[in-house]
């Protein structure tokens, strides 16, 4: 049986308590899977370089002989893509990169992390498979915005008025990421 990691990046300020990610953290542990769901230092003014090395710390705590799934919000979908630029090697079997905020407009507490880098050959070699999921409405990244990581021509999910699927949009618990998590097969292209 494959032994299986979960490594979770959460966004600008962070997750909070009633986030699906903290819910998910919470529920994979009880599974007994090995979790690794770091704070970001300073997460309502983050610094890149900061960050990805914090990144590189968390990510050293995997065990080698894990099958390892990345699972990230908002900010952390670009911390994961400015990563897999500095790296030219497999890291993830499998990443879910959930709401990324738009590549075109710079959020102001997180200057650092533009310009965004998104290069799909990086990506492909970083991991075997890798999904983005976005809302139809999300303020943070509109459906135009949205096209510059759907160019990367690979899978995504668009979820029909879901906001940025975060607390504030309603997003507590989500039992289509934890069903993703725990089968052994290919992510299911349907929420």
């Amino acid at each position: 049986m494959t032994k299986h990691s979960f490594l979770i990046l959460h966004g600008l300020g962070g997750s909070g308590p009633d986030h699906w990610q903290s819910l998910l953290a919470h529920e994979l542990t009880q599974r007994n899977f090995h979790v690794c769901y770091p704070t970001f230092s300073n997460f309502d003014s983050p610094n890149l370089q900061v960050w990805l090395d914090e990144l590189d710390t968390a990510l050293k705590t995997i065990p080698k002989d894990h099958r390892l799934t990345v699972i990230t919000h908002s900010l952390g979908c670009i911390l994961w893509l400015h990563y897999t630029a500095n790296q030219n090697k497999r890291i993830a079997d499998q990443v879910i990169l959930v709401a990324p905020p738009s590549p075109a407009i710079v959020l102001p507490e997180a200057a650092s992390f533009y310009p965004v880098p998104l290069n799909k050959t990086l990506l492909s070699t970083a991991s075997e498979e890798t999904l983005f999921i976005h809302s139809s409405n999300d303020p943070y990244c509109s459906m135009e915005d949205a096209k510059n990581y759907l160019n990367l021509a690979l899978p995504s999910i668009t979820i029909p008025n879901a906001g940025h699927i975060n607390t504030h949009s309603g997003h507590g618990k989500w039992p289509w990421m934890l069903e993703q998590c725990l089968t052994t097969e290919k992510i299911v292209l349907n929420v």
